[in-house]
């Protein structure tokens, strides 16, 4: 078994009841959630918009690969009303800076057990969770 630490946010929607049904297809797709963290409130990060987050982390024991985790998180967010207008765009007109939206669900994998992964589709552990309030305060909250 692996353990996966994924963060979890909306500002589009019921939030709470969007993250709580990713929650649930979650344990269905890929595994048991062993602990999570309580809903944090936040301001958008990265941009500005009328509509604050939800924000939560949970762990999850697996017995998949982190890019099976990623397939099945991209899965959910789709299944849970993301689109591609809602998406992190990463443009080289903005100097490799991304340009991120309102989103109804936004599925990040922070941690996969100790590894250490950097690819083109896949970076664990997450570059940016290190700057976000709205995941340490979480993560720190269930570890």
């Amino acid at each position: 078994m692996h353990t996966v630490f994924l963060g979890l946010g909306s500002n589009l929607g019921d939030s709470e009841a969007t993250i709580l049904s990713a929650y649930q297809q979650i344990e269905r797709l890929i595994g048991t959630i062993r602990r999570q963290s309580a809903f944090h409130r936040s301001e958008p990060w990265g941009f500005e918009s009328p509509h604050p987050f939800v924000n939560t982390v949970i762990r999850v024991e697996t017995r998949l690969s982190p890019f099976a985790v990623l397939a099945c998180t991209q899965y959910i967010e789709f299944s849970l009303g993301k689109r591609r207008e809602h998406a992190t765009e990463r443009l080289a007109s903005t100097a490799h800076r991304p340009v991120y939206h309102d989103r109804p669900i936004d599925i990040d994998i922070l941690l996969y057990d100790d590894l250490r992964l950097s690819t083109p589709r896949l970076t664990i552990p997450h570059p940016l969770m290190r700057q976000r309030p709205f995941v340490m305060n979480p993560l720190g909250e269930i570890i």
